[in-house]
Formats: structure tokens, C-alpha cells, sequence
């Protein structure tokens, strides 16, 4: 894998649904409520940026990139960007 290249897709797993979860009201905040909020699969780049796939109800799927900082710097996860209207056939990739 090249540094900087994103991981290969990867089925989601109780930690991403934890990052998932930390970012849901950022995400909320600017759109809407969601009903459903389960992260589906992820890719990762350089450990620090999550690209995640998240059902949000019904046929409706959001794309999110997570910025995870450095551990010394002690921050937050931030929602960096996202995509909306998405499909379940829709590729992840970057935002």
C-alpha cells in the first residue's frame, strides 16, 4: 500500500461504530436527526482519517470522513466532511 492511500474496504467493527458514534451530532447538527446511525464499512488513510459508510434508515446512506488527531495532541474526533444521498452500491472513497 502506498503512504497516503486509503486501506481496503473493510466491513465495519465495534470501533468504527464507536468513531461513528462520537461524530453522530456533529453530523446531526448540520442536517437532521437520523433514526438509524450503524456504520456498514470503513477505509483508512495514514491511521488518522476514517472513511466511513453509514446506514441511516431506510435505502439512505451517508458518507463520512473522520480526522482522528495524534494521540499527544489530545482532541476529539471531528467530522472533517461528508456526503448525503448516498446509495448502498455507492463506492467509498474520498470526500
Amino acid at each position: 500500500m502506498m503512504c497516503g492511500a486509503p486501506s481496503a474496504m473493510q466491513l465495519a467493527t465495534t470501533e468504527t461504530q464507536n468513531i461513528t458514534d462520537q461524530v453522530r451530532s456533529q453530523l446531526e447538527e448540520k442536517e437532521k436527526k437520523f433514526p438509524v446511525f450503524k456504520a456498514m464499512s470503513f477505509r483508512v488513510v495514514a491511521g488518522t482519517n476514517y472513511f466511513i459508510k453509514v446506514h441511516v434508515g431506510d435505502d439512505e446512506f451517508v458518507h463520512l470522513q473522520v480526522l482522528q488527531s495524534l494521540p499527544h495532541e489530545n482532541k476529539p474526533l471531528t467530522l472533517s466532511d461528508y456526503q448525503t444521498n448516498k446509495a448502498k452500491h455507492d463506492e467509498l472513497s474520498y470526500l
